[in-house]
C-alpha cells in the first residue's frame, strides 16, 4: 500500500517509521467480530504507536503497559490537568518533544479519511443484528461511563464533607418513550422488540 499520501496520517507513518501501519489499519478496520476495530480505537492505537516511537527515539526504556498508561495520562478526560502537566514535564526531561508528539496525535476522523481516501478501504454493510449489537455496546459503554463518573463524583463530595451518604450504588437507566403511542421501553427492550406499540 502507498505510504506516500499527503494526509497527516501518511506523514506520521513515514516520520515515525511505522512501516506496516497501513496494512495493520486496513486489516483491523475491515476484520470481523472481535478482530474488527472502530476508527476511534484505531486512532488510540496509532497515537500510542507514535508515543512509543518518540520514547524509543529519545532512548527511554518502557515496560509493558507503560506506553498505554502514559497515553492515558496525556489524553483521558478523567485525568486532572495537574497530572497531565506533570506527565508532560517528565517526558520533556527525558528528551521527548512532547508538544510535537501531541500535535501528531490523530483523530478518529483522520484515521477514517486515511482508510477510505488514501488506502481506498471500505467496510461491508452490517446487517440489522450487527447494527443492534453495536448500538447496545455503544449505549452500554456510555451508561457504564456515566455510572462511573457519578460514583466518583458522589464519593469525592462525601470525602470532602460536602454531602453525607453511607455505602451507595449508582444505577443508570435510560427510558425511551414513543411520542405517538406513548409506550415506554428500556433501550434493551426496545431493541429486542425491534418496534414500539405503533406497529
Amino acid at each position: 500500500m502507498d505510504d506516500s499520501c499527503g494526509c497527516k496520517l501518511g506523514r506520521i507513518t513515514a516520520e515515525y517509521g511505522l512501516d506496516r501501519l497501513n496494512d495493520e489499519l486496513v486489516t483491523s478496520w475491515t476484520g470481523t467480530g472481535e478482530e474488527q476495530y472502530s476508527t476511534r480505537e484505531l486512532a488510540t492505537q496509532v497515537n500510542q504507536r507514535v508515543l512509543e516511537a518518540a520514547l524509543e527515539s529519545a532512548g527511554v526504556t518502557v515496560k509493558d503497559g507503560e506506553v498505554e498508561n502514559t497515553y492515558r495520562l496525556l489524553t483521558d478526560d478523567d485525568v486532572t490537568s495537574g497530572t497531565r502537566v506533570q506527565t508532560q514535564n517528565e517526558l520533556e526531561r527525558e528528551g521527548v518533544p512532547i508538544d510535537d508528539v501531541e500535535s501528531d496525535f490523530v483523530s478518529h476522523q483522520t484515521v477514517y479519511n486515511h482508510l477510505t481516501k488514501c488506502l481506498e478501504a471500505s467496510l461491508a454493510e452490517p446487517d440489522d443484528e450487527e447494527r443492534i449489537e453495536r448500538g447496545l455496546e455503544k449505549l452500554g459503554a456510555l451508561q457504564n461511563r456515566t455510572a462511573a463518573v457519578t460514583d466518583d463524583t458522589i464519593a469525592q463530595l462525601d470525602r470532602n464533607d460536602a454531602i453525607e451518604i453511607g455505602e451507595f450504588d449508582v444505577l443508570v437507566s435510560v427510558t425511551v418513550t414513543c411520542q405517538d403511542c406513548q409506550e415506554q421501553y428500556t433501550v434493551r427492550d426496545l431493541l429486542d422488540e425491534r418496534a414500539c406499540g405503533c406497529r
